[in-house]
């Protein structure tokens, strides 16, 4: 009798959550990479969401397990505990929105206190697809250039530069 042990489908399974304030895309941004979808109507999410989604990156399979956290302040302790084995944190603001920019600092506390020393964090302004646009796209790439951290704009009601940020994280870490 022979066993076999059954090959993983993947090469690799790596852990990214999204961290912002509430109201910023985060959910939507998952939603439109996990499965191409964005949702007309707003639902926060309460306490942790996740969705997985497998990629390929440089010729190598990779198992994403994308964890959404909810934004609004009553659950930052829930979330604190889940970014323990993040491999890679994408800090979300909404362009039309400057208070959201304003605390990506205290989010930063956030990881530098509860996150591994080693974790790829990106920077997403995301909601680029409004008119309403409140902070310019030199303030993220000159606050991504401060923290020494890649940048992205997106829109996830158009798509635009949602694989490509999900995408270079993935290889930066493969």
């Amino acid at each position: 009798m022979s066993s076999s042990v059954k090959k993983p489908s993947y090469d690799h399974i790596l852990k990214l959550i999204i961290i912002g304030d509430t109201c910023v895309g985060k959910s939507s941004l998952l939603l439109r990479f996990s499965e191409d979808y964005f949702p007309t109507t707003h639902m926060p999410t309460i306490g942790i969401d996740f969705k997985i989604k497998t990629i390929t990156v440089k010729k190598k399979v990779v198992k994403l397990q994308v964890w959404d956290t909810a934004g609004q302040e009553r659950f930052r302790n829930i979330t604190q505990t889940y970014y323990k084995g993040a491999a890679a944190i994408l800090l979300v603001y909404d362009c039309t929105d400057r208070r959201t920019f304003e605390n990506i600092s205290s989010w930063m506390k956030q990881i530098d206190t509860h996150a591994s020393k080693d974790v790829v964090k990106v920077l997403i302004a995301n909601k680029t697809d409004s008119s309403d646009r409140e902070v310019l796209s030199s303030e993220g790439n000159a606050l991504a250039e401060e923290y020494g951290i890649e940048f992205f704009e997106t829109s996830a009601k158009t798509g635009k530069n949602v694989n490509e940020a999900f995408v270079s994280v993935t290889s930066t870490l493969c």
